[in-house]
């Protein structure tokens, strides 16, 4: 059996595997087995004695709990299963706190190790008081807005004739008469005096991260965010596809709103609230947010483009946003994204996990609807089996390609704000799956080839 989750192998004893050990009791346990190679196969353990009689005394001594240590035999040859059980308790290997996640071991600092430490004593970050604050640091405003959106999605709890302590105190953001932190992301007059970098970050950028136009800093509770963000965005960075029917002029964003605002909440619901601000990026042709704080442990980029549970970071502050009728509580604010997309005619969006958060892109059609189409023409009807297998990149440039079968490299680069380096090996993968080639010289036009399905 090879190595996974909860089997490590290992062919002698080191003093620094206690830190295993220590991972898999913070995890959900797991065996360590001494005395076999990466493959799972036995090797023998020359010193078995030896630490049949130490290990249990170390593991107790420097780690604070009790693991079974067994002698096994498989072929003649010796080597010791180290069965380790998960423990409620942190547990630290000299005063340092180890993980075990997929196959390797992580090291908690900073702001993961304080969730930990939360997690383990049964709460959260949001769920705590706020020992500074009082009800003066709430913004009633944004609470009554809060609640009429929750009133007109059915979820809210009934409120008629509430003071606004009484309000918090509904919806479980108070304890013993003090607020808690979720209250002050929700409704904090200005949450920025308690917590760093309670602010959404937005810039417009050209063709790379490194030519920035403009910029803006909306600061605010959680209600403002979405309102003031949205305005932003809109009336700065966003511009509109203009079209008439009749005499009537009509409006479509670059993107589909839900898909905007369910980025926008996934952010603001999922961060890391002591870390940096949630970060906005409009390019020509994509649309991006990142905000601190990697996934559940457990729960893998793949998980989020299919059904998945709900595993907030912030559940308070998730609560009482799903009363307000701002999200479900099922998991599906990606699926959302994806599927909006897709309904637009659009690209799949990105999800990827960066510099300790997560990043959701959406890319628009680069030529106002002629790639679309003409993929959805020419890809959907007479390459057939090739398109099966390209990625959703490799779909771009090779729309790009259908509309312009001139185009230069360097004019992708700009359409889709990539570096050359990777349009170059979209551009090979589409040569070696034999869906284009140049006709002639290397500045000749591009050939689609046909294929039949």
């Amino acid at each position: 059996m090879p190595e996974q989750q909860n089997i490590e192998y290992k062919q002698s004893w080191h003093d620094d595997y206690l830190k295993w050990v220590c991972g898999f009791a913070n995890a959900v346990g797991g065996t360590i087995y001494i005395g076999k190679d990466d493959s799972g196969k036995v090797v023998h353990l020359k010193d078995f004695q030896i630490l049949m009689e130490i290990l249990p005394n170390k593991i107790r001594d420097l780690l604070g709990i009790v693991c079974d240590v067994n002698l096994l035999e498989e072929e003649q040859c010796k080597y010791i299963e180290i069965k380790v059980n998960p423990y409620t308790v942190p547990v630290s290997l000299r005063g340092r706190y180890y993980y075990r996640s997929g196959s390797t071991k992580l090291e908690l600092t900073g702001v993961e190790l304080n969730e930990f430490l939360l997690k383990k004593a049964g709460r959260t970050w949001d769920d705590v008081i706020e020992e500074g604050a009082t009800i003066a640091d709430i913004d009633e405003k944004s609470l009554f807005q809060f609640v009429k959106d929750g009133h007109e999605s059915g979820r809210m709890p009934e409120t008629i004739g509430l003071s606004t302590f009484e309000l918090l105190d509904k919806l479980r953001l108070l304890n013993d008469g003090k607020i808690k932190r979720a209250a002050l992301i929700l409704f904090g007059k200005d949450p920025n005096r308690f917590y760093p970098n309670i602010q959404v970050k937005i810039g417009r950028f050209g063709k790379d991260s490194s030519d920035l136009r403009f910029h803006e800093v909306v600061e605010g509770n959680l209600v403002t965010l979405l309102i003031e963000v949205e305005t932003q965005l809109n009336y700065k960075f966003l511009t509109q596809k203009i079209d008439f029917k009749g005499f009537h002029r009509i409006e479509t964003g670059e993107y589909p709103v839900a898909a905007l605002r369910e980025m926008l909440l996934n952010a603001l619901v999922h961060r890391t609230y002591m870390g940096s601000s949630v970060q906005i990026r409009v390019f020509d042709h994509k649309f991006s947010i990142w905000n601190e704080g990697t996934l559940p442990i457990g729960l893998g980029l793949e998980s989020l483009k299919i059904e998945h549970s709900s595993r907030p970071r912030n559940p308070k502050i998730a609560d009482a946003c799903f009363k307000a009728g701002y999200i479900d509580t099922w998991g599906r604010g990606t699926l959302k994204i994806i599927n909006t997309c897709k309904e637009a005619q659009l690209p799949e969006p990105e999800i990827i996990e960066k510099d300790g958060g997560v990043q959701v892109t959406i890319f628009k059609d680069s030529t106002g609807g002629q790639i679309g189409g003409a993929i959805g023409g020419v890809i959907g009807g007479v390459i057939g089996g090739a398109i099966g297998v390209l990625t959703e990149r490799q779909k771009d440039v090779l729309g790009l390609i259908i509309s312009n079968n001139r185009i230069t490299y360097k004019e992708i680069v700009e359409k889709l704000s990539i570096n050359e380096s990777a349009v170059a090996d979209h551009i090979k993968a589409l040569k070696d799956k034999g869906v284009i080639k140049r006709a002639g010289k290397t500045r000749g036009q591009w050939l689609i080839l046909i294929k039949n399905k």
